[in-house]
């Protein structure tokens, strides 16, 4: 059984976006991860579902599926990275960033997306940690809400340093939330890696009913730096070993390469990336 391998657009920044999905798909890519960025299918821009749709056509076209992404970092406050966070102070700062995904929802149900990623945010200094939680539940549940009507699922991702940061926070936040079916888990193989006290195979196992969407790349333990496979430390036939015992029982997402820090030379790593996966995931088997 195949892993459907997905490229990033923060790993594409460089190029137009209609060129970035022409390259994945001469590449041999059956997805991508669609990252909602002024200079890809900009949310905060006039005309968002006109755009939307030609964006729809396109990935039809060249036979792309999509996870919608909505880790931006500028998009809503040009000053302040990822800022404003589902944890602000301040409720009107978090209901804009709650009011992005909700909009990044409905692209997502308008591009028949797999899934919308979303992460919490980075507790503000100072900030009581139950008091935190209630505001990440709080902020959360409409976009939960909009995605449930529209039949799209809300992935969160674990991510170090932010409040949700590791896989027993995701099950804290699901709890709050009382389990809904629309909120799932966007889950990051080098996350595993950099925090998990499981190896990262292990990690794919014990959340797989919650799993919505993946994200892969190299990393070492104990530092959040996304690294081109090969340059970490990960061993990746177990990964991928785990991810299509995954898809064996049902997950039918995307596995989409995350190096945000590598467009200067997008172009080289997503044709290396697809290389060493299917290289190593040839080893896979169930």
């Amino acid at each position: 059984m195949t892993l459907r391998l997905a490229y990033g657009t923060n790993g594409l920044t460089d190029l137009r976006l209609d060129d970035a999905l022409h390259l994945l798909a001469d590449l041999g890519y059956d997805g991508v991860g669609l990252t909602l960025d002024h200079m890809h299918l900009d949310p905060m821009a006039p005309d968002l579902s006109a755009r939307t749709r030609d964006v729809s056509r396109a990935l039809s076209r060249l036979g792309l599926t999509v996870t919608v992404e909505t880790g931006a970092r500028y998009v809503l406050d040009p000053r302040r990275k990822h800022g404003p966070s589902l944890l602000d102070p301040d409720p009107d700062a978090r209901a804009a960033r709650g009011d992005l995904l909700i909009r990044a929802v409905r692209v997502g149900a308008d591009l028949g997306a797999h899934a919308v990623h979303c992460f919490s945010g980075i507790a503000p200094v100072g900030t009581d940690p139950s008091t935190a939680w209630c505001r990440l539940a709080d902020a959360l549940a409409p976009a939960v809400d909009a995605a449930d009507g529209l039949g799209v699922c809300l992935a969160i991702e674990p991510e170090p340093g932010h409040l949700l940061a590791t896989l027993d926070d995701f099950d804290v936040l699901r709890l709050l939330l009382d389990s809904p079916g629309a909120l799932g888990l966007t889950l990051d193989i080098g996350h595993c890696q950099c925090l998990e006290p499981q190896s990262p195979a292990d990690c794919v196992r014990a959340v797989a009913p919650w799993v919505r969407h993946v994200q892969i790349e190299d990393m070492r333990r104990g530092v959040h730096e996304h690294l081109p496979f090969g340059d970490g430390e990960i061993e990746f036939p177990p990964v991928l070993d785990a991810l299509t015992e995954l898809t064996a029982c049902g997950y039918d997402g995307l596995v989409s390469v995350e190096l945000p820090r590598h467009s200067h030379a997008g172009p080289y790593f997503a044709g290396e990336s697809l290389r060493f996966l299917r290289s190593h995931e040839r080893g896979a088997h169930i």
